[in-house]
């Protein structure tokens, strides 16, 4: 047989080969959402933790995740998700779900999933202080994938302006625990960080629209987050002038003590001030000198007028 008649005959098998599995996903896809994208409010369970029912289509199609099937992540249900959870689990994730159960007592194997797909993130995680704070203090506020990224259903890419994550939002998601009171007193964290950078000069750039200025993991990392306090810590000591070394080339040591998330002091406020008010001042003057000096010219024209009268 000729190579253009394999290739007659075998073309139209490959494609449909490939199609295969989208099709399977659709449908399975289809299933689930032909109830969760209907139903509304919340499932309270036994152990008193709220489930939000509704998953939106369009939402889902669009995130990053839209092209995988449901039974991905949640591992567990079968095709009738409302019998008991009982499919087999990989052994590693399983194991991973152990140690996160007290984070996500509902479906930790769901949140373990993340690992199938991003396994080298996802072990920098669980060995950053976020990670140990789940695994090895059994804590519920520890920050884990979906405190960050938001609902797993719904994660756009981190350069979408409306991730969790994006420039533009993750001071705004990190200050969520960073800037909680209980959190900062409970772990004992120096206070008002979230505050301190809003104030900097990198915080004000940004502000401004400046989508090159430093956001918080640009200094902390992403995800193999470390206290201030650890030797590896990209912020501890002397590392700061390999970090700082990434925007500011040749930053010394003199230069990365004045970047730092300590309160300013009382000069640079006050200062800050007088700046503000000399600025209203300056504009205030040209305004009424202005206002005068057309004032001036009126008077002047009726009074000219009067006189030739």
């Amino acid at each position: 047989m000729s190579y253009k008649k394999l290739l007659t005959v075998f073309a139209p098998l490959l494609f449909f080969a490939l199609l295969l599995p989208q099709t399977v996903f659709a449908q399975e896809s289809a299933n689930c959402l032909a109830c969760h994208s209907a139903m509304k409010g919340k499932l309270k369970t036994s152990g008193g933790t709220l489930i939000e029912l509704n998953v939106d289509t369009e939402k889902f199609r669009s995130s990053v995740h839209g092209s995988l099937s449901c039974t991905d992540c949640h591992m567990r249900f079968s095709d009738n998700p409302h019998s008991s959870p009982s499919a087999s689990v990989p052994p590693q994730v399983l194991s991973i779900s152990s140690r996160i159960s007290s984070k996500h007592g509902v479906d930790p194997v769901a949140a373990a999933a993340c690992n199938r797909c991003h396994e080298e993130i996802y072990n920098k995680v669980l060995g950053s202080v976020h990670g140990k704070n789940i695994t090895d203090k059994n804590q519920t506020d520890g920050a884990l994938c979906l405190d960050c990224h938001g609902s797993p259903h719904y994660i756009t890419s981190a350069k979408d302006p409306t991730s969790k994550i994006s420039r533009e939002n993750q001071v705004e998601t990190c200050g969520r625990c960073h800037g909680d009171k209980k959190i900062i007193e409970k772990y004992n964290l120096q206070e008002n960080v979230m505050n301190s950078f809003q104030e900097s000069f990198h915080g004000r750039k940004l502000h401004l629209g400046h989508m090159r200025a430093p956001v918080c993991a640009s200094c902390h990392n992403s995800h193999d987050i470390k206290s201030k306090n650890d030797p590896s810590s990209p912020v501890f000591g002397k590392n700061k002038l390999q970090t700082c070394g990434k925007c500011h080339e040749g930053a010394n040591e003199k230069f990365i003590s004045a970047i730092t998330h300590r309160p300013p002091g009382p000069i640079p406020h006050y200062a800050e001030k007088a700046l503000i008010l000399l600025t209203m001042g300056v504009f205030a003057f040209v305004v009424l000198h202005v206002l005068l000096e057309a004032f001036s010219d009126i008077r002047d024209a009726i009074f000219r007028k009067e006189r030739e009268e």
